[in-house]
Parts: C-alpha cells; sequence; structure tokens
C-alpha cells in the first residue's frame, strides 16, 4: 500500500508538471526578439530555500553569539568584530536583503493583504531580533545589524547632540514607522526600502540620489553617532520598546556603581541616564500639578494629530500607484495632457472602465483616510507620552543604560575602573590556565 502511493504521488506530480509545459498562458508573453529591453531589478532575485535557510541559521547564530559576547565576555572589541562580520555577510554578500527593518512592511502587507504570500525566513527576520531584545536588549543593534555597523565603522568624533534638537528628532522613527506601516497595508509600496540610505553601497550601485543620501548619513555619523538608528530607524522603534522590558540588560559596570563618573560622557549615543534625586516633599504638589497638565496636553495632540492626519490624508493617497494611474487617465481623457504613459497605455489597452477605475480610487483613499487619521492619533500619543515619561522618571543612585535607547555596543565597557578589574582577574585565570595546560 505504502508502495503504491508513492508511485501514485510520483504520477501526480508527473502530470502537473506536464500539463504546466503545455498549458496557455494567461497573458500573451512578451516578445523578447523585439527592442524590448529587460527592466533592472530594484531588489535582489529571489534566493533558492537553501540559503534563505541559511541566512536565517547566521541571523540566530550572531545574535545569541552577540547576547553573549555582550552580556558574558562584555567585550568591546569582539562586539566590534561580529559587527564587521555582519557589515560583510548581512551587508555586502547579502546586498542588505532581506533585513528585518524591512521586513515590517512585508509582515503589514501580509496582514492586511490575504493574497500576500511572506516566506517564514521573512517572519524569521521579524521576529528574532525583537524576542532576542525582550530578553537581552538591543543586540541585534550591537553587532548584527550591516546599517548599524556601517555607522559605527564610520564614527571618528562623536559629538553632543543639542537635546531639544534630539528629543525632536528622536519622534521621526515613530512617524517612518507608523507611515511605512499605513503605506504597505493600502499597497502604495514599501518606503522603508526606497529610503533606504545604505542598500545602493551594499549593492554596490544604484540611483545617484540614493547615494547621495547615504553619502550623507555616513558623513553626519563621522561626527555624531548612529544618526540613522537614533533619528530614522522604524525597526528601532519595536527594538527599543521590547528592549524596555528586556529580562537581561547590560549595565555599565560588572559590579556596583562606585560614582566615579568616567562612564558619564562615554556613549555617544546619549543612552546612558545620570542618577535621578529623590522629589521633596514640598515640590510633590507641583509634580502632580505638571503631571495634569502633561495629561491634558497628551488628550489635545492626540485631537490634533487626528485633525491633520485627516487633511493630510489626500497628499497621502496621491502617492499610490493607483491613484497617479486615475488622475492620469481623467486627464487623458479630458484632453488636458498629451499622449500616454506606460500605465495608462496599459490600462486603456486592457478593455477595462474608466469607472472601475474610479471606484478603485475611491476604496484608496477611503483606506488613507483612515489611516491618516490613526498615523495622526498616533503620533499625538507618542508625543505626550514622551513628556509623561519624563515625569515618570524612576529614581536611581547609579549612572545606568537606557534600555530603550541603549543598542549594547559596550562603548563604556572600558570606562568603568571595575570592569578593569575584572579584565585583570580574567586574564590572571587565562594565564594560569595555559600554564597548567
Amino acid at each position: 500500500m505504502r508502495l503504491f502511493s508513492r508511485y501514485a504521488l510520483i504520477s501526480l506530480i508527473i502530470l502537473l508538471l506536464g500539463a504546466s509545459l503545455f498549458s496557455q498562458d494567461r497573458f500573451p508573453r512578451p516578445d523578447f526578439e523585439s527592442d524590448y529591453t529587460k527592466p533592472k531589478l530594484d531588489r535582489p532575485p529571489p534566493q533558492s530555500g537553501g540559503v534563505e535557510t541559511l541566512d536565517v541559521l547566521i541571523l540566530f547564530v550572531t545574535l545569541s553569539l552577540a547576547s553573549y559576547l555582550v552580556l558574558k565576555r562584555r567585550s568591546r572589541n569582539q562586539i566590534f568584530l561580529l559587527s564587521m562580520f555582519s557589515l560583510a555577510y548581512f551587508g555586502f554578500y547579502r546586498e542588505g536583503c532581506i533585513c528585518p527593518i524591512g521586513s515590517i512592511q512585508n509582515t503589514t502587507l501580509a496582514i492586511f493583504d490575504p493574497m500576500y504570500f511572506i516566506p517564514i525566513s521573512v517572519i524569521l527576520f521579524f521576529i528574532a531580533p525583537l524576542i532576542f531584545a525582550l530578553f537581552f536588549g538591543r543586540t541585534f543593534c550591537a553587532a548584527v545589524c550591516p546599517m548599524g555597523a556601517a555607522q559605527e565603522l564610520v564614527l571618528i568624533k562623536p559629538h553632543k547632540v543639542n537635546p531639544k534638537i534630539a528629543a525632536i528628532l528622536s519622534l521621526v522613527p515613530y512617524a517612518f514607522l507608523g507611515a511605512a506601516v499605513m503605506f504597505a497595508a493600502t499597497g502604495a509600496g514599501f518606503i522603508i526600502c526606497r529610503l533606504d540610505p545604505f542598500v545602493a553601497f551594499f549593492r554596490l550601485g544604484g540611483e545617484f540620489k540614493m547615494i547621495l543620501f547615504g553619502s550623507l548619513f555616513l558623513l553626519v555619523g563621522m561626527f555624531y553617532g548612529r544618526p540613522y538608528c537614533r533619528f530614522l530607524c522604524p525597526y528601532g522603534v519595536l527594538l527599543g520598546w521590547a528592549s524596555k522590558f528586556s529580562k537581561w540588560h547590560h549595565s555599565i559596570t560588572p559590579d556596583v556603581c562606585t560614582q566615579c563618573r568616567l562612564c558619564e560622557e562615554s556613549c555617544p549615543f546619549d543612552a546612558i541616564d545620570k542618577p535621578v534625586p529623590e522629589i521633596s516633599q514640598p515640590d510633590q504638589k507641583k509634580a502632580g500639578d505638571r503631571l495634569g497638565m502633561l495629561i491634558i496636553t497628551t488628550a489635545i495632540l492626540v485631537v490634533v494629530g487626528a485633525g491633520v492626519g485627516y487633511m493630510t490624508s489626500s497628499s497621502f493617497a496621491k502617492l499610490h500607484p493607483t491613484i497617479v494611474l486615475t488622475e492620469r487617465v481623467l486627464a487623458e481623457n479630458e484632453g488636458l495632457v498629451e499622449g500616454t504613459t506606460l500605465a495608462s497605455k496599459t490600462f486603456h489597452e486592457s478593455g477595462k472602465l474608466t469607472s472601475d477605475l474610479l471606484a478603485d480610487a475611491q476604496g484608496i483613499i477611503a483606506k488613507f483616510k483612515t489611516g491618516s487619521v490613526l498615523l495622526g492619533i498616533f503620533m499625538g500619543l507618542v508625543t505626550g507620552l514622551k513628556g509623561i515619561g519624563v515625569f515618570f522618571k524612576k529614581t536611581t543612585k547609579d549612572y545606568e543604560s537606557n534600555r530603550t535607547d541603549c543598542f549594547s555596543c559596550g562603548r563604556c565597557f572600558p570606562y568603568c575602573p571595575d570592569e578593569h578589574e575584572r579584565q585583570k582577574v580574567l586574564d590572571a585565570q587565562r594565564d594560569l590556565y595555559e600554564s597548567i595546560g
């Protein structure tokens, strides 16, 4: 019976392959013998399942190794070396694809479009760094992300960013995340990939404007640490949320903080929290009044954000290819423009009705209205909660790494005298083992 089942399965596969060979095409095939020019792909061609499996395996290995180096070895040099491997493999060899940052869009589209197929490898690239961040902090940023590694490599003379400017710029990743989700959910495209400043370098070629965009980030990154990671990366928002509640997170000192203040200015990313004194009794009433004002302000920001989102929804919708096509077709039908574009010509030749195109466009506009309002509410809520978060900042006596913003890069380790003592003990133990061996 088992042998019969095998033969039946093999026969079925042969029949399906034969049917596919002699079946008719749904659409006429292009004439490749004419002046047709094969379009250049914006992304690398699909890889085989073996390559995707290898990518996932290397991702988990590097995440595990990064977490070990950050939490156990506490070695800045080894973390840096691992980040250079990630830059070489995930960046230049794999040409920045697949990427956990861009996987936000694939995951969103899979949720909102049941016809979209998302590979399991993309899902794993999306959730694996978040799971590791939930347990060990942002070790993905420390040594696995090629974009972070590229910025670490060029940072030669770090300067501080003005706190007020940094506070404003820190809202940009939230807006980028919300916009990326909205564009992917409505089928308008993957804007994270379009605005990737480093992909042109990873692929050793690209549009001049993208090379210029990436060069600008690298130039700024020479003096201000990780500008993309801190002030643009949408995936960093998710990693920060997960890292905030991480079970284990690296500390600046391996032991008790001695308040030596040597680490105070060591972080080029402003991710070290200074000691916060307790609020005195007379100031508690003022603090309560301030909290009330912050809550009211947050509510106002949410309402204003919803209004701004509604008013700007039409501008966002015009970036959708279907809306662009609709406006072009209507303009051609009314004689406002001459000639046709490739998209409008294809539409006219398809035999579809303009009324159907208008109906599709109206549905997309409705989606953008909803999405833009939600984006405005999200930004208003984020802005307000950031202010409330400062109010509820816990009382601390030591210098601590900020769990949300810290990249776990280990730059602060060499500044701690206790870490130097620990390294001396480890070196002595290593020498002893080698002498015995």
